[in-house]
């Protein structure tokens, strides 16, 4: 596969609709903390019959933003039982497959994950779930409009190996997907082939390799 440059610099801003404003600067900017960094009023604009709107974000650090649409008149929208202000799903659609859809934001530390679970535990949006998995601790809560939203600090740094891992895991999804029978079993017979595969060219690579200066190399 060819290596294509990387040149995006992380999020901008990813954007919701809303249906309570006035729910979402408390939770965004009064108990979190989250400033008010850009907003725009819009009349006229898109396509004929398009509502006025405003659009209005907040600061999530690091230049990136949180940005929600709030469009005058526009209705709720009829659906099923669960879900949020963007999608609503019938009672047999499973949660986790709806929770799957969240935003996570990072913090650096356990004083300060622990500082948002404070500010969110003392509001309306307490913290629902606090889970060590893997590489990070999170915290989890919805928003007044339904969206999933976690909190989350890093346990370790991710390693090399398990970047690699990961390519591996991906490249064994893709071929496993169109199959008779996808499953993780299928996922991880064919990413131990992979292994076997490519085993005589990560050691090729390691051999190319120069041995960093002072590690006693002959």
């Amino acid at each position: 596969m060819t290596e294509l440059q990387h040149r995006v610099r992380g999020v901008d801003h990813v954007a919701y609709p809303t249906f309570d404003p006035k729910g979402t600067v408390r939770f965004y900017r009064d108990v979190l903390g989250f400033p008010v960094v850009h907003s725009i009023c819009a009349a006229g604009w898109g396509p004929e019959k398009h509502p006025d709107f405003i659009h209005f974000f907040f600061d999530i650090g690091n230049d990136d933003r949180l940005a929600f649409f709030y469009y005058f008149g526009l209705e709720p929208f009829e659906g099923g039982p669960q879900g949020d202000s963007y999608s609503r799903f019938a009672a047999d659609v499973p949660v986790y497959f709806i929770r799957s859809r969240h935003l996570a934001i990072h913090v650096d530390s356990e004083e300060d994950l622990l500082e948002y679970r404070r500010r969110l535990d003392l509001s309306e949006w307490p913290v629902e779930m606090q889970i060590q998995h893997e590489t990070i601790e999170s915290i989890y809560t919805h928003d007044p409009n339904g969206y999933m939203i976690e909190i989350t600090r890093a346990l370790r740094p991710v390693t090399p190996q398990e970047d690699l891992d990961a390519e591996l895991t991906i490249d064994a999804l893709l071929d496993v997907v169109d199959g008779p029978d996808p499953s993780l079993g299928a996922l991880l017979a064919r990413k131990a082939e992979l292994i076997v595969e490519r085993a005589a060219a990560w050691e090729a690579d390691q051999q190319a390799t120069p041995a960093p200066a002072g590690s006693g190399g002959a």
